[in-house]
């Protein structure tokens, strides 16, 4: 008889769960078979017999067992212990032990099928679930919470300790009524009360007295030297949890769990960044303040009964882990969903602690969305929209004072470097000489020495020219360049002065005006000429598509950093994009390390940025959510004169 485990039908098994060993630990130790009566299905689990096996599914996840008909009786045998009342399941579970000796073919078989069901969150201890006298478990502590919790007895009793508190300015409002009903028939005792803290009609959720556990929050590694903390003013301790939610005009939301403070801030920050989506209409129907109400008082038993909280139930892979989550709600048409929330203040200290810098291109495309965000972000989501996309990339997007234009080898190559210079514009106030942005610090330091060397001194002219032996992604965006887009070109590569190192640059102008098209810094003479002919062929695409655009961004070589790693397949060489970045972050490290060394004497070397205190509310907040994305944020002085163009510069 065999045991094949099925997926879990898409939902991810719960972290933390304890799984039962496959064999004890020593030789006189009891194994799973013999422990089998201090466990219990967990409630709701609903169970479905196939005609060669089994399949369970709980709240979340679940498990398929086949392997002959003979499997559907060793269940069988299971389930008598599983769903017998405590007084019985210790001794069905002592008979069956002694009915599958050790080292037998069936004792595998049901060592194999408990370890699955408990890999799959489907049992819990029977110490953890009060029992009825008529000896069935989870009903006194709520089949909810047996259902979804660890320890459900020791959750149902920190709610019974726990009195919510409903402050609103109209203690009968819809909000405000839903949200009591919601949290009594939780378990949890409410009372509505009228207070002045909750502010254009908002209505705050707290409790006390529970003394569960916080939810877990991802650990943080300590900031790297150099880069900023998130915190705005002094981390808070969270003390009793807290959750606002607002509504307005057809919109609303529920903030994350946190103190009081860190709550109404969040609500105020949320209403200021909504309140242009608020549309007009008759008075809100009951649907809205009722899921409103509903999902808010979720939030608030979660954090005191010590659950997860509901926005990671759903493993909702668009949501990015450590970056708390707050639920926004529409009326038309009637729908809620988390996104992932980078607030401007704060002050709690699980919030202010400093985030993890980003290390790869996956990790920076899966914070641009959190930056990005239609509802809740502070950047313009760049989009390639009708744009071509052969023979380069391009993407577009909004910024304060036009359209800002980004173009690459590959799609996400440009989107990043759309939000990186979208961010440097409004930080910076459009200025040339503003801050560097730079997905983790390696990526923004690789910008910024790039930026300040575009005018340093050539020492030695090197001679390029198309031909045998050149890189092929070199050779492509010349023949790009000049060939397929008909521009006449030439290339100058010379190596700067920078005590030997390899270090190259490459400038690309028409012949006949001798218009700079494209500038590019890196380690070898034809990865410069590559970057600078791919931004010389971007900026000839955006003049066709979007004319009289007032910024253009094109690539460069740092990006590259965050591409170290990134599998290849045995077929790519460098002629490959994703072979030829792989190979360009390998001479990265030497590259900086150079132009560190070239930047320093002349006082240009890259060094935190962070707004004064009399910067606009927009610039602090958008250096908040940089910070809390692993985004980097550095100062250096602008490129050369030559190098900016009227729509933005090339770079």
């Amino acid at each position: 008889m065999t045991v094949e485990q099925a997926p879990p039908d898409g939902a991810a098994t719960r972290p933390g769960t304890r799984a039962a060993p496959d064999a004890p630990d020593a030789p006189d130790a009891p194994d799973a078979v013999q422990t089998l009566g201090r466990w219990t299905l967990r409630p709701g689990v609903a169970v479905t017999e196939l005609p060669d096996g089994v399949h369970l599914r709980g709240w979340i996840t679940g498990v398929t067992l086949e392997g002959g008909p003979g499997l559907r009786v060793l269940w069988s045998r299971l389930a008598e212990t599983l769903t017998a009342g405590s007084a019985l399941a210790t001794d069905r579970s002592a008979r069956l032990a002694r009915s599958a000796p050790a080292g037998s073919p069936v004792r595998a078989a049901l060592l194999t099928v408990i370890a699955r069901l408990h890999e799959h969150h489907l049992l819990v201890e029977r110490t953890g679930l009060a029992e009825q006298p008529d000896g069935t478990a989870g009903k006194a502590s709520g089949p909810w919470l047996g259902a979804v919790a660890d320890r459900p007895a020791t959750a149902a009793a920190a709610l019974g300790r726990s009195r919510a508190r409903v402050i609103a300015a109209d203690p009968e409002g819809p909000l405000a009524r839903s949200a009591a009903r919601a949290l009594e028939r939780a378990g949890l005792r409410a009372e509505v009360v009228a207070g002045a803290a909750s502010a254009d009609g908002r209505v705050l959720l707290t409790a006390t007295g529970g003394g569960a556990p916080s939810p877990a929050v991802p650990d943080r590694p300590e900031r790297g030297r150099g880069e900023p903390a998130v915190a705005v003013g002094p981390p808070q301790d969270r003390g009793e949890p807290a959750v606002a939610v607002g509504l307005r005009s057809g919109i609303g939301f529920v903030t994350p769990v946190g103190s009081v403070e860190q709550a109404l801030a969040d609500a105020d920050a949320l209403a200021g960044r909504l309140r242009g989506r608020e549309t007009p209409g008759p008075p809100e129907q009951a649907g809205l303040p009722a899921l409103l109400a509903s999902s808010a008082a979720h939030r608030l038993v979660c954090a005191v009964a010590g659950l997860r909280d509901p926005s990671a139930e759903a493993d909702d892979a668009r949501l990015v882990p450590g970056v708390p989550t707050v639920l926004v709600a529409e009326r038309e048409p009637l729908r809620g969903e988390y996104r992932n929330w980078a607030g401007p203040v704060l002050m709690d200290a699980d919030r202010a602690r400093p985030a993890p810098a980003v290390r790869t291109l996956a990790e920076a495309l899966a914070r641009i969305p959190v930056l990005t965000d239609g509802l809740v972000g502070v950047l313009d989501a760049p989009d390639p929209g009708t744009l071509p996309q052969l023979p380069v990339a391009l993407v577009r997007c909004e910024v304060a004072d036009g359209v800002l234009l980004s173009g690459a080898a590959r799609a996400d190559l440009a989107r990043l470097e759309a939000v990186c210079r979208a961010a440097e514009l409004r930080l910076g106030e459009g200025g040339e000489g503003g801050p560097v942005v730079g997905a983790g610090p390696e990526h923004a330091r690789g910008r910024a020495l790039r930026r300040a060397a575009f005018g340093g001194d050539a020492v030695l002219p090197v001679s390029w020219s198309p031909g045998p032996g050149r890189c092929p992604q070199a050779l492509h965006w010349w023949s790009v360049l000049v060939r397929r887009l008909g521009v006449d070109a030439d290339v100058a590569v010379a190596r700067l002065g920078t005590g030997g190192a390899s270090v190259f640059r490459a400038r690309v102008r028409e012949r006949t005006a001798g218009r700079l098209l494209g500038t590019a810094v890196e380690a070898s003479a034809d990865d410069a000429v590559a970057h600078a002919a791919l931004s010389a062929a971007v900026g000839v695409r955006a003049a066709v598509e979007l004319p009289g655009v007032r910024h253009v961004v094109t690539p460069g070589g740092a990006s590259a950093a965050l591409a170290r790693g990134a599998d290849t397949a045995p077929w790519e060489d460098d002629g490959w994009t994703t072979a030829w970045l792989a190979a360009s972050a390998e001479r990265e490290p030497e590259l900086q390390q150079a132009l560190t060394a070239w930047a320093a004497p002349a006082g240009h070397a890259p060094r935190p940025w962070e707004p004064s205190a009399d910067a606009p509310a927009d610039v602090h907040a958008l250096w908040s959510a940089l910070q809390q994305c692993g985004f980097s944020v550095l100062s250096a002085p602008p490129g050369p004169a030559e190098h900016h163009r009227d729509t933005g510069g090339l770079r």
